[in-house]
């Protein structure tokens, strides 16, 4: 039977819906969830923690308290999403803004529901590009979405293959340094490492299909890359300017090659980067236009991503 009422409580999950066009089914989000801008109409089902507008420190302090897998990294309001009665949620039970405390949600919806009517609950736990391929194809299912799902991974996949084919066969590839969080240091990891590889780059620090890592600073000297992009996780493209400006005075930062050369970018890690949906796919777009951009027009500077 396919899902009609759907609750998603992840932006990459409400993302994969409404890219298999059924926009329409979904009747409750995360307070995360702002991709397609109409759905923040739909009732917000959790509240952030921490706020979003925390200072840098404070919220990766935060986070790191909220990355153990028995608290969730939000707050989620049980009894709206009862009364929404979906019969399909959408969330993760880990790696990811978005995690949630698996045994509290099941609970929770079970509570004073009838057996037969309790919703299916599906988890997105994508580590790299191949799993949100294969996380379209749960959710399409679950939808009775298959035909949608098959155009839509063709037409991701020719993205991704049209960019590989104008970088495979480049000798040279400068060493880029992606930044999930700045203060302290953090790499990324999961899909970004194989972006960057795709996109022309050669990727020097976190390890593809494994979570974010923290980088210390003289690791990062050392490294010393032709290239940095920051994209901190939660943080639009104005945020990120913001952050990156405490960089500035650090001696450590002066040093690098990229900062002297002027190779060093801001991207929107809020809409991309770190949202396992579709739009990793213009991520990488993304970052082909940073990296090679001899080979890429571009044509999304300025609204997505800019230089330093």
């Amino acid at each position: 039977m396919r899902a009609n009422r759907i609750v998603s409580l992840l932006p990459g999950g409400t993302e994969i819906v409404c890219a298999l066009g059924c926009a329409e089914r979904l009747k409750g989000r995360s307070h995360q969830c702002d991709f397609p801008p109409e759905i923040t109409a739909l009732p917000a089902c959790s509240s952030p923690a921490p706020p979003r507008d925390a200072a840098a420190a404070e919220m990766d302090g935060a986070a790191e308290s909220l990355r153990q897998p028995v608290r969730s990294r939000y707050e989620i309001d049980l009894e709206k999403l009862r009364q929404l009665r979906p019969d399909l949620v959408l969330t993760q039970a880990g790696g990811e803004d978005g995690a949630v405390n698996l045994p509290d949600l099941e609970q929770g919806l079970a509570r004073g529901a009838a057996p037969g009517l309790r919703p299916k609950i599906i988890f997105l736990s994508p580590a790299h590009l191949a799993d949100v391929w294969q996380d379209i194809q749960t959710v399409a299912a679950a939808l009775g979405a298959e035909e949608q799902a098959r155009a839509l991974l063709a037409s991701l996949k020719e993205r991704v293959v049209d960019v590989i084919q104008r970088t495979c066969m480049l000798k040279r590839r400068p060493g880029v340094a992606c930044l999930d969080w700045l203060d302290p240091l953090v790499a990324c990891g999961h899909w970004v490492p194989e972006l960057v590889d795709f996109a022309g780059g050669r990727n020097l620090f976190g390890r593809p299909g494994q979570p974010s890592s923290w980088l210390e600073w003289e690791t990062l000297r050392q490294g010393d890359p032709d290239l940095i992009v920051l994209m901190p996780s939660g943080l639009d493209l104005e945020q990120t300017r913001r952050q990156a400006a405490a960089l500035a005075p650090r001696p450590e930062w002066k040093s690098l090659r990229a900062v002297k050369t002027g190779q060093v970018f801001l991207a929107d890690g809020n809409s991309y980067f770190h949202r396992a949906g579709p739009r990793l796919v213009d991520s990488l777009e993304i970052l082909a236009q940073i990296i090679q951009p001899v080979l890429f027009p571009a044509t999304c500077a300025g609204q997505s991503w800019e230089k330093l």
